[in-house]
């Protein structure tokens, strides 16, 4: 039998070789399927007919020559290894391509501000992937925000060159490993009058199915057990920060059974581990809850705001602190798993937050 291969369209949309095209319904279809066990209730949840998604199903495996769905008279409708296949790579594409999109989507969005405006009104923010900045977009009305996500190099190299107003900074809450952090971006921090946003804290930790048949809890049980371990790329902050904390548990990046695959946002980590491609991710307890992952906290983080002494006085960064105290921004926060408000909109400097002063 011939195989079909599967590819992604630039328009987000799967693609076999021979041309036929997946419509993006069929993976909500798909999601409803798993997580109702009726193709009735999963139709209405997709938004289709019982006719349409029934024909959906049908193509699809026409075209595989293998069914998406296994339907057993009394027991339902549940996922064929291959629809469970599909799913999970259509979820790891959005992981994966989610944020890359969305910074697009500011940027371009920014540049139509300027040619309206005649000025430039919106507020630059280049951050590191995380799902308290990411709510940021959803009060437009409060503030316009271009949103750029990138590693904390480069979010530190655009604020000093001025090509952006602010610039995310995350370090542990612990002042001994935070000084750790900021000595590994010693050249970008010296000799600069930074002041700090304060905004929230987060836990970031180990991440595994539920179903996992060996349950880690630290980093020296992750080294012996020899379990696939799936990280971030070498430039993120989270991929810097694991790296520390392996040094203090006193062992080494060859410790740990890493693929050679790394992914870029803390989304894209929990999916893969949720796939079954690895055995345990690290990163942010919001992405562990997603998935429906185990979590093991690590360590927890403050998540900072950075800008120019000079640039508070600006009239979207005002809007910004102000919309970061409101209690509905507040409330949003709260809602998050593994994130807390920290004090958000309070204007403070690296040595006032490593002292425990405000």
């Amino acid at each position: 039998m011939h195989k079909k291969r599967l590819s992604i369209s630039p328009a987000w949309v799967f693609q076999t070789d021979n041309g036929e095209l997946f419509e993006p319904v069929l993976f909500r279809l798909l999601e409803s399927i798993r997580d109702s066990g009726k193709l009735t209730a999963a139709a209405e949840a997709a938004g289709v007919s019982y006719r349409h998604a029934w024909n959906l199903l049908n193509r699809s495996s026409d075209v595989f020559g293998m069914p998406l769905v296994i339907m057993r008279k009394g027991h339902g409708t549940e996922l064929s290894a291959l629809g469970e296949k599909l799913l999970w790579a259509d979820q790891r594409v959005k992981a994966r391509l989610g944020p890359q999109i969305d910074s697009m989507a500011s940027e371009f969005n920014d540049q139509i501000q300027q040619l309206l405006a005649g000025e430039h009104p919106v507020l630059r923010l280049h951050a590191s992937h995380g799902y308290a900045v990411a709510l940021l977009p959803e009060f437009s009305d409060r503030v316009e925000v271009n949103l750029q996500y990138r590693n904390p190099e480069e979010a530190l190299t655009a604020l000093n060159r001025g090509e952006c107003d602010l610039a995310s900074f995350h370090f542990p809450t612990c002042p001994e490993r935070a000084r750790e952090i900021m000595a590994h971006y010693q050249h970008q921090l010296a000799g600069k009058r930074f002041r700090l946003v304060r905004f929230v804290t987060r836990r970031e930790g180990l991440m595994m199915r539920k179903d996992a048949p060996v349950k880690i809890h630290n980093l020296s049980e992750l080294a012996a057990s020899g379990l696939r371990f799936i990280g971030r790329d070498r430039h993120s902050g989270t991929r810097i920060l694991f790296s520390l904390l392996l040094r203090q548990a006193g062992l080494t990046e060859e410790s740990i059974n890493r693929s050679p695959q790394h992914e870029f946002t803390h989304t894209a980590v929990a999916a893969f581990v949720a796939s079954g491609m690895a055995d345990v991710g690290f990163g942010v307890e919001a992405a562990a809850s997603q998935f429906n992952l185990d979590f093991v906290e690590m360590t927890s983080e403050h998540y900072l705001l950075l800008c120019h002494e000079e640039r508070l006085g600006q009239d979207n960064l005002s809007h910004l602190i102000e919309l970061m105290r409101s209690q509905a921004f507040i409330d949003r926060i709260e809602h998050l798993p593994g994130y807390e408000p920290d004090s958000p909109g309070t204007i403070t400097t690296f040595e006032q937050l490593l002292s425990g002063a405000d």
